[in-house]
Order: C-alpha cells, then sequence, then structure tokens
C-alpha cells in the first residue's frame, strides 16, 4: 500500500483526531485537549524528498523555558527532535522515511510527537500556579 493511501486509511478509522487533507501529501489533525489533560495539539503531516514529516507546535512563547534542555533531549531522543523558533515557540518534529510508513509506523510516530509535546508542556507550571 502506498504511503498516502496508508496516511488516508490511519486517519479515516480516528474521527476525533479532526484529520483533513490539506493537499496530496499534506494534512493537519487536531489531538483534542481532552484526551491531553490540557490545551489540544495541532499536528501537521507532509510528505516531500522521500521523508515524511510529522510536526505539531507544543509551546508557544515559552521565553520561561531553558531552550539548552532542549538540546539535551535532542540528543537523548531518537526519531523526534525539538526545534525553538525566535519568538520562543517550542516545536516537535520528527521525519520518516516514506518507505517505511504504514499504518503501524504512523501510529508510533504519531504517539512520539504527541508524547514529546507532552513532555514539553509539562515543564510549565499550570496556568493558574504562574
Amino acid at each position: 500500500m502506498a504511503a498516502v493511501d496508508s496516511i488516508e486509511a490511519y486517519l479515516s478509522e480516528l474521527p476525533d483526531l479532526r484529520a483533513r487533507r490539506l493537499a496530496h501529501s499534506e494534512w493537519g489533525l487536531t489531538v483534542p485537549g481532552e484526551q491531553l489533560d490540557g490545551d489540544p495539539l495541532d499536528v501537521g503531516l507532509r510528505m516531500a524528498d522521500g521523508l515524511l514529516r510529522v510536526q505539531a507546535i507544543a509551546l508557544h512563547g515559552a521565553g520561561d523555558l531553558d531552550a539548552w534542555m532542549l538540546l539535551w533531549w535532542n540528543r537523548q531522543t531518537r526519531v523526534v527532535r525539538f526545534g525553538c523558533t525566535r519568538s520562543r515557540d517550542i516545536w516537535v518534529h520528527a521525519d520518516v522515511p516514506v518507505a517505511a510508513v504504514d499504518e503501524r509506523e504512523l501510529d508510533r510516530v504519531l504517539g512520539l510527537v504527541t508524547e514529546a509535546a507532552l513532555a514539553v508542556r509539562g515543564l510549565r507550571p499550570p496556568a493558574g500556579a504562574r
């Protein structure tokens, strides 16, 4: 089965993710906040240049977090990594070869991206405690 078809099949089986196809090889989905005990997680998927990239913004404007700690985390993780924009938004990225994409691998990489985003969010105290 082609990677595009595997992704379509996987996402169509999970209506709670509110998946949407943005282009032939691009999708967006939203993990509801109720499933994460917090804010929803918007995730983008894009196939290009032989890779499937999965990315999600974990935190907006996280100037209170130590960006060096994220670099250290990048050395400890496999498949996923963290990035930080100039405006201190924290992103989680993952790239897997398109040839390896099937429903099982997609489930694994989406789980790793979600887990990483929750780990970063867990570093910040709850809104009422700040």
